[in-house]
């Protein structure tokens, strides 16, 4: 059994279904997955409930509203200029109907065009606001796949190491789903980026990093 498949196994036993991305329409997932860039989800939470309360949670919205009344909304998120025209060319350019209605290939294609959003972003709104079967890939990701197998990931390709997940996993987009945020709210917990909690963590026995810490 892939590593993948039995850290699935043994986060999912452990935490339980996760219930991300957390959003109430397909397009506040796009909001926030453009927003989390360089940024704490506890911020965006903030940029989002502001957006909520003055009414600017849809395409139509973002796009009549004056820049400044954007950036005054989405200012706990930070870079909130750079943020707002990324939010409103995102607005301007993708339609979430039209894109549903392509395969993988073409709509992550789409939304690589549009200015400011990377590979984490696009897929992060593929699988979370569509539902399309594309594993994401962010800091936690690379973090853990170190510290388990003990190899760098800082020379992997992002589509690389996506295409290492998606094969050990299958082809399901509730599962690439779980596993993403099984893995974030993991690295939360345990696996920390200073002072990780080893000696509690549920996937130590599958783990290299306590090992490496006593040679």
């Amino acid at each position: 059994m892939h590593w993948a498949e039995k850290a699935f196994r043994i986060l999912y036993s452990e935490y339980g279904r996760q219930h991300w991305w957390p959003a109430e329409t397909p397009f506040e997932v796009c909001v926030g997955a453009i927003l989390t860039q360089n940024t704490s989800w506890k911020n965006v939470e903030k940029a989002i409930a502001n957006l909520r309360k003055m009414r600017l949670l849809s395409p139509e919205a973002m796009l009549s509203c004056e820049d400044g009344v954007l950036e005054a909304a989405i200012r706990p998120a930070g870079f909130y200029s750079q943020k707002a025209r990324r939010l409103k060319e995102f607005c301007k350019q993708v339609s979430l109907g039209e894109l549903d209605k392509m395969g993988i290939a073409e709509a992550r294609k789409k939304l690589l065009s549009v200015h400011g959003i990377g590979k984490e972003t696009a897929d992060s709104i593929l699988l979370y606001a569509l539902g399309k079967p594309i594993f994401v890939v962010d800091a936690y990701t690379r973090r853990i796949y170190e510290r388990i197998t003990g190899e760098s990931a800082a020379h992997i390709r992002y589509d690389e190491l996506r295409e290492q997940f998606e094969g050990a996993l299958g082809g399901s987009a509730q599962k690439y789903n779980e596993m993403h945020a099984l893995l974030v709210e993991h690295a939360k917990l345990y696996c920390t980026k200073s002072c990780p909690k080893c000696g509690a963590c549920p996937l130590k026995p599958m783990c290299t990093y306590p090992k490496q810490q006593f040679i």
